[in-house]
């Protein structure tokens, strides 16, 4: 995924599978925003939010218009549409597509995205995991709805670090959200009976992964087994993907990164991910779930990355949400 769509849709830097100059991925981090919890919070219209004029059909890429300097030091919202959709709650994941501004400038902070049918961001609806202005910008109204929120960046961001986006804490933000649908979070395949030589993998109730490294040497080339079948829309190279996965080392089974422990799944392109994980996606169908053992001519070459040693094997479990072209 997009280094820039992550700082903006999770409000935080989440790269853990994007792709460098150099086709590799980036280290990831994970700092949690500060604010509040899944309770719905119904955040209330405000001067800053109705100096924002938003034209355009949902889902389609909005014309947005503000009156600068923006001045906003809490939450406003101002629905533009309602949606028909079923409510969105606390705890839920929804998918949006967002457009981001600065208050001050009136300029974008980075391209809209998701909007058009594509690369949409999965959240979750809680302000703890995730940019708070995001969670109260979809939370309490209905699916389809469009949003405009405004705030401080501080507010919109909560702890997360913004210094990419080259603004300060009590600069005024807008972002335009259009909550598209509810998303899933595992895949729904069947189950199939594992391979022998494979790291064993066990589920919790919420289908987050435990991976057990078998007492052996790893594998000397990518090696993928399906754990359940899914019958969806197959994965073509160059598509979107939504994901949730965790991946390991097989030296000593460490978790080096995880879309579980951010709490939503994650969009990426195939093609900007490291070859064995593109190997993984491409080819299977939405709704299967896949195990992935990655030698370093796969993965991270000669140079490893953060905690991964340049001889590291990994092992990646990953759930086939969605895909998008």
């Amino acid at each position: 995924m997009r280094k820039t769509l992550s700082i903006l849709a999770a409000g935080l830097v989440v790269a853990g599978l994007a792709a460098c100059s150099s086709g590799s991925p980036t280290a990831s981090s994970s700092p949690s925003a500060s604010a509040a919890s899944t309770a719905c919070i119904n955040v209330k219209e405000g001067d800053a939010s109705k100096a924002v004029t938003v034209s355009g059909a949902f889902g389609a890429t909005p014309k947005v218009t503000i009156k600068t300097p923006l001045k906003a030091s809490s939450l406003e919202r101002s629905v533009a549409i309602t949606g028909d959709g079923s409510e969105v709650k606390g705890g839920d994941s929804v998918d949006i597509a967002i457009a981001a501004y600065n208050g001050t400038t009136g300029k974008e902070l980075i391209p809209a995205t998701g909007f058009g049918g594509t690369g949409a961001q999965a959240i979750p609806v809680d302000a703890t995991k995730y940019a708070p202005g995001l969670v109260r910008a979809v939370e309490c109204l209905p699916l389809k709805s469009r949003v405009v929120i405004a705030g401080s960046a501080k507010e919109m961001f909560g702890a997360a670090d913004i210094s990419q986006l080259s603004i300060k804490a009590t600069d005024p933000v807008v972002f335009v959200v259009d909550s598209i649908d509810k998303a899933p979070t595992r895949a729904d395949g069947t189950p199939v009976a594992p391979k022998a030589g494979f790291p064993t993998v066990t589920l919790s109730k919420t289908g987050e992964p435990t991976i057990t490294i078998p007492k052996a040497d790893p594998p000397t080339t990518t090696q993928i087994a399906v754990l359940k079948q899914g019958d969806g829309e197959v994965v073509q190279s160059g598509d979107t993907v939504t994901v949730q996965y965790k991946g390991v080392l097989w030296r000593n089974g460490q978790m080096f990164d995880s879309s579980w422990s951010r709490g939503a799944p994650t969009p990426l392109q195939t093609t900007g991910v490291v070859k064995g994980f593109q190997k993984a996606l491409e080819g299977q169908k939405v709704g299967t779930q896949v195990i992935a053992v990655i030698p370093p001519a796969d993965g991270y070459g000669k140079t490893g990355q953060g905690d991964i040693k340049a001889t590291d094997t990994m092992v990646f479990v990953i759930d086939i949400l969605k895909t998008t072209r």
